[in-house]
């Protein structure tokens, strides 16, 4: 299969998409550019930050919880009002927010990293009931944040570290009931493990920065397809669409030059694989 453009806006650092099963739209972020985009079946549309934006979560048809740099925070997509709802990171001038997700139990989980990559300067944490808690320290890139359908496991990683780890979860509290445990080692790859997302069978959809693909792996690990993108930086996926069997990628064009941007104009740009696996609808934030 392969990708065909789902939205030619170019993004710096395009990352993570979010389907609203409510409003038909997918969202996404050019994190560098300080963007939210969306496009559905009425049209597209963005809006600017003042500051580093790159994850999302759906509250309800008209609002989202969005990460920031320093916050995370209630957006209106009516008037484009913000509320926030706490601080992350507010005092440390060294990171920003990158890859978070909805869990199972309604919660929303948001990784950090430094600006420029600092060794170890991020975290992931956990809102829930109210609460922002870190959950795993030490993190340089974090990314790969993702659930079992099951509600059993919690996928994340450093991408630094090069490997994808997977932790079982309290089934009633969604927090941690075990220690983390490697689900996927790509180190000596070549490419960078960037976002995931799992589907239906519970089978784990990773983007491959560096390798212009997006890969699939069975609940044990095992490899089990690999699907093109046309864009080197594959940053993040997500299914969507009214039976949730297309997945959008994100892509990046930051530090690709000028005339490879020419020669291959699909870097930066949302694309979407038709018919790639069947996925399901992203959770609810419960404030």
């Amino acid at each position: 299969m392969t990708s065909q453009i789902f939205d030619d806006r170019r993004c710096e650092l395009g990352e993570g998409p979010l389907w609203h099963p409510l409003r038909q739209e997918l969202f996404w972020f050019d994190i560098l550019g300080k963007r939210l985009l969306w496009r559905g079946e009425k049209g597209a549309g963005e809006r600017s930050f003042d500051t580093y934006v790159s994850a999302a979560g759906w509250v309800d048809e008209n609002r989202l919880l969005i990460a920031s740099a320093r916050e995370l925070f209630v957006h209106d997509l009516r008037d484009g009002s913000s509320e926030t709802l706490c601080p992350l990171e507010a005092d440390n001038e060294v990171t920003r927010s990158n890859d978070g997700r909805a869990d199972p139990w309604g919660g929303f989980w948001i990784g950090t990293m430094g600006v420029k990559s600092e060794e170890k300067a991020g975290a992931i944490y956990r809102f829930y009931k109210g609460e922002l808690r870190k959950i795993v320290p030490d993190v340089t890139i974090s990314n790969s944040i993702c659930f079992s359908p099951d509600r059993a496991l919690a996928y994340f990683t450093d991408t630094r570290a090069a490997q994808i780890m997977k932790v079982r979860l309290d089934a009633e509290t969604g927090w941690f009931a075990g220690e983390p445990e490697v689900f996927l080692d790509a180190r000596g790859e070549g490419w960078g493990i960037d976002g995931s997302v799992v589907d239906a069978k519970g089978n784990l959809w990773n983007a491959q920065w560096g390798a212009s693909r997006v890969s699939c792996y069975a609940p044990d690990g095992k490899l089990l397809a690999s699907h093109p993108v046309a864009g080197l930086q594959a940053s993040c996926p997500a299914f969507g669409g009214p039976d949730f069997s297309r997945l959008f990628v994100t892509t990046a064009a930051t530090n690709i030059a000028p005339e490879v941007l020419a020669e291959e104009p699909g870097n930066g740009l949302t694309h979407v694989i038709e018919g790639a696996g069947q996925g399901l609808a992203e959770y609810q934030v419960i404030l």
